[in-house]
Order: structure tokens, then sequence, then C-alpha cells
């Protein structure tokens, strides 16, 4: 891929294409705290399902889905202007710009939805990657809480809570 990738609102008909690119991320259980073994049908309610949620797919010039990411309010009531966000990029996708691009999508958006400002409750310290890119993005670490992600390579491995204003 010599171009970016497009980044558009999910529509129904991605769901096949979402699942391609979460899936082995879930399963192998190196980024995310959701159970190695969710089911299909829990991981599409667990991904587009929270109040407020808005899910988007970066695709190639074909459509196929390369990654997806989405934010929501990260509390609700008095937290609500504050936005949490999910990124997966699929594993034949992974260094070709799908993060950063889904990344400036998801921030200009919650930017123009009115949220002021993002937070990351939950980044994986061992996640070198994704923490360089948020970091690149203006986003800082707040706080390391110890031992909060079993790891299946590393073990115990600290969460990074991450913040930026929009």
């Amino acid at each position: 891929m010599t171009t970016a990738p497009a980044v558009r609102d999910a529509e129904l008909a991605d769901w096949p294409g979402i699942w391609r690119v979460l899936e082995p991320a879930f399963r192998v259980g190196e980024t995310y705290t959701y159970p190695r073994d969710i089911a299909e049908d829990d991981a599409r309610v667990a991904w587009t399902g929270s109040p407020g949620v808005r899910v988007l797919v970066a695709v190639d010039d074909a459509g196929t889905v390369l990654g997806t990411a989405k934010y929501l309010p990260n509390h609700p009531g008095a937290g609500a202007h504050v936005a949490n966000a999910s990124f997966v990029v699929g594993p034949d996708a992974a260094g070709r710009g799908v993060g950063r691009a889904l990344a400036r999508a998801v921030l200009d958006g919650a930017r123009a939805d009115g949220y002021r400002a993002m937070q990351f409750n939950a980044v994986v310290e061992t996640n070198e990657r994704a923490v360089r890119l948020w970091e690149s993005l203006g986003f800082a670490v707040l706080a390391t809480v110890p031992e909060a992600f079993d790891h299946p390579v590393h073990g115990l491995v600290g969460l990074h809570v991450m913040h930026r204003t929009l």
C-alpha cells in the first residue's frame, strides 16, 4: 500500500471484515483484556454495542477492512466530554500506516463531536509500537498500573493510562 488507507464509519456489512481484524488480536491476548476465547457475538457487542460508540474502519482500494477503531465517552454523565478509544490493525496491514490513519480519524472525529480530551485506560506497556504512536500524536502516560495485565509471554505487566487534550 503506497497511499494511506481510506477511513470511514463502519457499516453493518463491515462486521465480517472487522471480525477478521479483531479475532487474531483477541486470540493472541497481548494487547487487549478481552477473553482470548471470546465468541464472535460477544466481541461484536463489546466492539459495537456501547452507548455513544462510533466505529470506524480503514479500508484499501478494494474495500477490504485493514483495521478498525472505536471511540465513545470514557464515562457517562459528567465524564462524557472525555473520549475513550480502541484500535486494532489486522496482522497483514501492520507497519503500513493504518494505525496512524485510524488514530488521526478518531482524533478528528472526537474533536468534531465535541469531546475535549481523549483518554486510553489500558495501553499494555509492552505494546511499544502503540505507545510510540500515541506519544507521537501528543498522548502522555499519566500513570502505569503495575502488573494489571496478564501477558501470555511476559507475565504480569503494567497498563498505561494515556491522555491528551483535543
